[in-house]
């Protein structure tokens, strides 16, 4: 039995608001979801990343787009270590230990962003890395780690779906961009459980909690550098 130790992982509103609470309402009454309870229980010690900077390179992610009539689909990040460089190692880290292999795209939001990185089967917490400084923006395409508050990275990450300037004040420095037209897969994921995906089930259940409770997600299948 996998012990888990939670702490939230946030990735604010389009508004930019960051709170605690995992549900508030907007000024019109409407819910919003802007701090996502996250769990960082996850695999076995990656260790802290390096901070030596290296050649771009490139991450393949093959993705079952779910929804109704599931089909397969593949798409390149570029991942630019000059950007952030410890961002840039955990990351090629992660993936060529299979980290994000069968993980599920939980939340997606039309319009702002798509998030993965807690594993299908339940893992050991791992590590925190140091923050690197935000060199580039949020533009729509990048690939960013997810934080619970400064130095809180460790495998959650997000694609923006559009450009979201506002992230860059808060510390999201992003590690890379979808290239080769993958914005067309990307815009395919499947958006219709929104914010419902409990992170704190995920990490402690992982697929069982989301083949039971959301079969249409879209789901990466392999992560491989190169």
């Amino acid at each position: 039995m996998v012990t888990t130790r939670y702490h939230s992982t946030f990735l604010p509103s389009p508004s930019g608001a960051r709170v605690s609470d995992v549900v508030a309402r907007d000024a019109e009454g409407r819910r919003l979801v802007l701090g996502l309870a996250a769990a960082n229980a996850v695999s076995q010690k990656a260790g802290i990343a390096k901070a030596d900077t290296e050649a771009d390179f490139d991450v393949t992610l093959a993705v079952n787009l779910g929804g109704d009539s599931p089909t397969e689909a593949s798409f390149k990040i570029r991942v630019h270590p000059e950007w952030a460089p410890k961002g840039a190692s955990q990351f090629k880290t992660l993936v060529e230990r299979g980290w994000y292999d069968d993980a599920g795209i939980f939340r997606v939001v039309p319009g702002f962003v798509a998030q993965f990185g807690l594993p299908g089967k339940p893992q050991k917490r791992l590590e925190n890395i140091p923050d690197d400084p935000v060199k580039v923006s949020n533009k729509k395409g990048t690939l960013v780690f997810a934080t619970a508050g400064p130095n809180t990275r460790t495998s959650q990450m997000f694609i923006n779906l559009k450009d979201n300037a506002f992230l860059d004040g808060q510390g999201f420095s992003p590690i890379g961009e979808v290239v080769e037209g993958g914005m067309d897969v990307v815009n395919k994921f499947y958006a219709g459980y929104g914010e419902q995906p409990n992170q704190g089930q995920i990490t402690a259940q992982g697929n069982a909690y989301l083949d039971a409770k959301f079969p249409k997600m879209t789901k990466i299948k392999k992560a491989t550098v190169g």
